[in-house]
């Protein structure tokens, strides 16, 4: 593993480069920021939403994806109250338990900004079968609810004629990933890797799942897709986690103070609607030698919020850590024992990165905080 000169994302997150200095793609879209003409590109989104606005009468004429968190009260601000749309907001919500916090953001951004929101809840029997499947095989339990959060606002905003269909930060752009491309278009997002990569023929094996179960999860049609012009909010205004959160915060937005100290996080404010989903994301570590806390902590070096020498030392305390009430409630919803999830988790280390030391756990072979490159 080699390490950004400039944050502290290794190379093995999936899609990510390096230049020949040393710094990953995410710092240079950042740095690409400084030559982009902010004013311009306002006035582009303006365009856009002039070609839209009122074209269902007094009917609704965008729909914006929504989960109920910080990004989602910016984007729904964004649209409604600084551009003057009548959104419809579509949501997934998966079957675990929530926060409070949770429970209240939902609810928030409904009665903050005047807004209907529709949201799919799965079937909780296809659910734990998929997520014992794809965890097990993939490391990857959510893929199920992932793949909905996708593809059920592009069927939605389709039968709701609503073809501006709103979306916060292009991932791949901002952070580095596959599908890196500066657009301003979303259309191309069900290939980002999140949710692109698991056959649904191959799950179409399982006893039970059938094609009515997996309909959702599957794409619209090419001519579906053509009526629709997704957008990345990203593109046209710099993108900041840390602002999105302040301007949340400020619309009732809350966050985990005083709920959860969540110990593989560096922040109390970002996906925190359900401590089980949280496993997922977790399992970037083992496969890849990092997850959430190197996300944020290269985010925050890029902000300005972070020395990178205070982010490695967060880094190495909380990026390892899987924070036991997520593993909880995860492993309670699927019915695991503790051991037999660590069984699972321990399969899926990546033995070119990570080696056991004295007391039979997984290390990184070469941690940010000992990088010789």
């Amino acid at each position: 593993m080699r390490y950004c000169k400039k944050c502290v994302m290794p190379d093995t997150r999936p899609g990510i480069k390096f230049n020949d200095e040393g710094v990953c793609s995410a710092c240079q879209s950042y740095e690409h920021r400084n030559e982009i003409d902010w004013d311009a590109r306002y006035k582009e989104l303006e365009m856009l939403c002039n070609k839209y606005r009122g074209m269902n009468g007094s009917s609704y004429d965008c729909a914006i994806a929504v989960s109920g968190g910080k990004d989602s009260h910016y984007q729904v601000y964004l649209m409604k109250e600084v551009m003057k749309m009548n959104p419809i907001l579509f949501s997934v919500e998966d079957n675990f338990e929530m926060t409070e916090a949770g429970k209240h953001n939902i609810k928030n951004i409904s009665e903050e900004f005047g807004c209907n929101i529709i949201s799919l809840k799965p079937d909780r029997k296809a659910q734990k079968k998929l997520m014992r499947y794809t965890f097990e095989k993939y490391g990857k339990p959510t893929w199920f609810i992932d793949r909905l959060i996708y593809t059920f606002p592009m069927h939605m905003a389709i039968k709701f004629n609503t073809p501006l269909l709103v979306y916060g930060e292009n991932v791949s752009f901002e952070y580095g990933g596959s599908d890196y491309e500066e657009t301003y278009s979303a259309r191309n997002q069900l290939n980002n890797g999140v949710a692109s990569d698991i056959p649904l023929e191959e799950l179409l094996k399982l006893d039970g799942i059938t094609e009515k179960v997996l309909e959702m999860t599957k794409a619209p049609s090419k001519d579906e897709l053509n009526r629709l012009d997704p957008m990345y909010v990203s593109y046209f205004i710099p993108w900041n986690s840390v602002t999105n959160y302040h301007l949340a915060k400020k619309r009732g937005f809350k966050d985990l103070t005083h709920e959860w100290d969540r110990t593989h996080h560096i922040e109390d404010y970002d996906q925190i609607d359900s401590p089980a989903y949280l496993v997922h994301p977790w399992l970037k570590y083992p496969k890849f030698g990092h997850q959430i806390a190197t996300d944020y902590a290269s985010r925050f070096i890029r902000y300005g919020v972070l020395t990178r020498e205070e982010a490695i030392e967060l880094v190495k305390k909380h990026d390892h850590n899987l924070d036991p009430r997520s593993v909880e409630e995860f492993t309670k919803f699927l019915g695991y024992s503790h051991s037999e999830f660590w069984n699972i988790v321990d399969k899926l280390y990546n033995k070119d990165i990570f080696e056991k030391n004295i007391y039979n756990e997984w290390v990184l072979k070469n941690p940010v905080w000992k990088d010789k490159n």
